[in-house]
């Protein structure tokens, strides 16, 4: 038995760009006054990974901090059942670098090290190119719909995926979760399965038009209403699963993917929120009442 999907999405639309633009507001702000919370990949620091045989908590660990010479407050610590990351502020020289390492041995001697230098001209080079790499996509991106069907799709897809970009990246400003390259990686493939549920409501309705009267602005909605019931359970279907492997991935998924697993739960649900009700309707509104007009009829000569 299937589930009768037929629904007036376009009513509904107009609850989501509240609630979007409730988002964007929020995200705007958040930005502005908190910033990201770069991790070591995006700003200057160390960051020492640490394979341990035994438990080490965070308070043994602040005095070693302080012996070569760095306030415990500029470092992070977090702490697992056979690993140990310090994130420091600073990047350390040779000198604290050796130090720190030596101290720690006495905790435990079996630990092995990785640490990880970025210096101030690399974090901003890492953090221009992640912008253009978001920036290149969409623009290719747009060219592609604008080929494949029209600019007005093409704008409504880039809107719809800017949104879906912005609302994770809001998320992650809001609760000062820490931004990496594997977030980079995430937004990008958030963008990619976005834009693959968008082209394929738009290549419904791009087959529906062909068929349909479309008079009147109504019959446009009838089309894009139709449209968004005949593909839902193919979108809802792609979603769930890519949701559930995504939740998988953020539960039992090591630390290093974390980030990149809880921004893909985030915008796998909200990528399927704007492809029906953000992408869709956009054109809708972009289309206008466009009749098609009826061809002259000739007049009868005298």
């Amino acid at each position: 038995m299937r589930f009768n999907w037929n629904f007036d999405y376009i009513k509904g639309s107009k609850i989501a760009y509240t609630f979007s633009i409730i988002l964007t507001v929020a995200g705007i702000i958040s930005l502005l006054s908190l910033g990201l919370n770069y991790a070591v990949d995006f700003r200057s620091g160390s960051n020492v990974d640490i394979t341990v045989s035994k438990a080490i908590t965070a308070e043994q660990i602040k005095p070693i901090i302080n012996d070569i010479g760095i306030n415990d407050g500029d470092a992070h610590i977090t702490t697992g059942a056979d690993r140990v990351n310090v994130r420091f502020s600073n990047v350390l020289d040779e000198k604290q670098e050796s130090q720190f390492k030596e101290e720690f041995t006495k905790l435990d001697s079996a630990a092995s090290y990785e640490v990880n230098t970025v210096d101030p001209e690399m974090a901003k080079e890492l953090e221009r190119n992640a912008i253009y790499a978001v920036l290149i996509a969409s623009i290719g991106i747009m060219i592609y719909v604008a080929i494949r069907f029209e600019w007005r799709f093409a704008v409504a897809a880039v809107i719809s995926l800017f949104h879906d970009a912005f609302v994770v990246i809001s998320v992650f400003s809001l609760f000062r979760l820490e931004v990496n390259l594997t977030f980079i990686t995430a937004v990008l493939t958030i963008v990619g399965f976005s834009i693959n549920d968008t082209i394929v409501i738009f290549d419904r309705i791009r087959e529906n038009l062909r068929f349909a009267k479309k008079t009147t602005k109504a019959d446009l909605r009838e089309v894009v209403n139709r449209s968004l019931a005949q593909t839902m359970t193919r979108s809802l279907n792609t979603t769930f699963t890519v949701f559930i492997a995504s939740l998988c991935l953020f539960i039992f998924g090591g630390e290093s993917i974390r980030m990149f697993s809880l921004a893909m739960v985030i915008g796998t649900l909200f990528g399927a929120y704007s492809s029906i009700f953000i992408a869709a309707p956009l054109w809708l509104t972009l289309k206008g009442k466009q009749p098609t007009k009826p061809k002259a009829t000739a007049k009868a000569s005298n």
